[in-house]
């Protein structure tokens, strides 16, 4: 029998002018991420951006997808949503700028149940955030209701960066050699890596996310947004002999850096050089999570490794700290087999 009631799309979950509503509260955030190159605005089918005035002799586009992972989860349970943006971005652009390529522009994927305008809002403000940080564009995105999809009050993230470089300046640590000097970039806390375990030990434990910790709350501490490193890193290759340049996320650090060593080298690191935060402490502590698996599956207070030659050490740390960074010398390069040993 046919149904008599009038059917909308309204009805199935889906609300066309919800959507609207959030296009017309995003659009200041989003203008606020315009850089040169970029055509049109917010709303369009598909984003433009001009590549004829960046001066490069050899221009090549350096692409980067990500999302933030089950720290989402987190997130929505704690009720703060302006800051996943900011990782949602960083993860992206970080991955993008091991390369020497400045981002150019960034897109957005946003999937949920229902839309609710105020967290949607409260999200792309925080990717509005992250562009900026790394003075990327906000040119496009996609907000997506699914009915059925998501759990009500669930929703998910992805993001979508391009960059530029110049064909010579790519840096993709072929040139790394014995005796180079390896630098550690510090980060502001796990980023958006390990979150799975993070969670399994919040419930073996029954940690209390509002407990004070470090001088705010554990939830508070583990929510820290993602550091991004263009700025700082771009700076870097504009000064210095930048050889080889490695985003530590899943994996940690030993599998990370060994994604950028040549065959013919090996990196040496000392566990020595560096204390682990707080943050990873309690993890550890709390988890009884071994070492050696701590180090597979955080950064530990690393999220970027930087190879130089040894003559350059002094000035390229004098450059990242100038530029805001925590940096210091952690390890170095020798004969070897793309292996990295942490010591």
């Amino acid at each position: 029998m046919a149904h008599t009631k009038a059917s909308t799309y309204k009805d199935a979950g889906v609300d066309i002018d919800a959507g609207n509503r959030l296009v017309e509260r995003i659009r200041p955030a989003v203008q606020a991420t315009s850089r040169d190159g970029v055509l049109g605005s917010i709303g369009g089918f598909g984003g433009l951006f001009d590549l004829s005035d960046h001066g490069l002799s050899e221009p090549v586009l350096v692409s980067g997808t990500d999302g933030v992972g089950t720290k989402l989860r987190l997130a929505i349970e704690l009720g703060v949503h302006d800051t996943v943006g900011i990782d949602l971005v960083a993860m992206c652009v970080n991955d993008i700028v091991v390369l020497g390529a400045e981002p150019l522009f960034f897109l957005d994927y946003y999937g949920c149940a229902q839309l609710d305008v105020e967290v949607a809002a409260d999200v792309v403000a925080g990717i509005a955030a992250g562009c900026r940080q790394a003075g990327a564009a906000l040119i496009g995105g996609e907000t997506a209701e699914m009915p059925g999809m998501y759990a009500a009050g669930d929703y998910d993230l992805a993001g979508f960066c391009v960059g530029i470089v110049d064909k010579p300046n790519i840096v993709d640590g072929r040139r790394i050699a014995p005796g180079d000097a390896v630098l550690a970039i510090g980060s502001s806390g796990p980023h958006s890596n390990g979150f799975s375990l993070i969670r399994k030990v919040l419930t073996d434990t029954g940690a209390d996310l509002q407990m004070p910790f470090e001088g705010s709350s554990l939830g508070a501490q583990l929510l820290t947004p993602t550091r991004i490193y263009v700025p700082a890193v771009l700076e870097l290759c504009r000064a210095a002999d930048v050889r080889g340049i490695a985003h530590i996320t899943g994996g940690g650090l030993a599998e990370n850096l060994a994604r950028v060593l040549p065959d013919s080298v090996d990196a040496r690191l000392r566990r020595a050089s560096w204390q682990l935060p707080p943050i990873f402490e309690w993890l550890q502590t709390q988890g009884a999570v071994a070492d050696t698996e701590l180090l597979r599956t955080f950064n530990c207070g690393i999220g970027m490794v930087v190879v130089v030659p040894e003559i350059a050490t002094a000035a390229a740390l004098a450059t990242l700290t100038a530029a805001g960074e925590q940096a210091w010398e952690v390890g170095v390069i020798t004969p070897g087999n793309g292996q990295v040993h942490i010591e």
